[in-house]
């Protein structure tokens, strides 16, 4: 039987992933959410790395997914509405 990795060996790597995300976010001029996001990160990470602590990262890390992909959605949809214009 493996025995459960504990909180702490993965939080840096998921606080590291939810960081990138926000640095993506940020890049694309989503500003807001991005702080948003990161000042959670930093208050889930600053506390107990605990069990708890890590299902907040955690929670983070897919907002963060389903931010950049909406915004991937949303480029998308803005270039077929220019193909689509220019094709007129």
């Amino acid at each position: 039987m493996v025995a459960p990795t504990p909180p702490s060996a993965e939080l840096p790597a998921l606080y590291r992933a939810v960081l990138d995300g926000v640095a993506l976010l940020e890049r694309r001029g989503e500003r807001t959410v991005a702080t948003s996001i990161r000042r959670q990160a930093i208050a889930a990470y600053a506390n107990a790395w605990d069990e708890r602590h890590r299902e907040r990262l955690n929670a983070l890390h897919e907002r963060v997914r389903r931010e950049i992909a909406k915004g991937e959605g949303r480029n998308e949809r803005a270039v077929e509405r220019r193909l689509a214009t220019s094709e007129r």
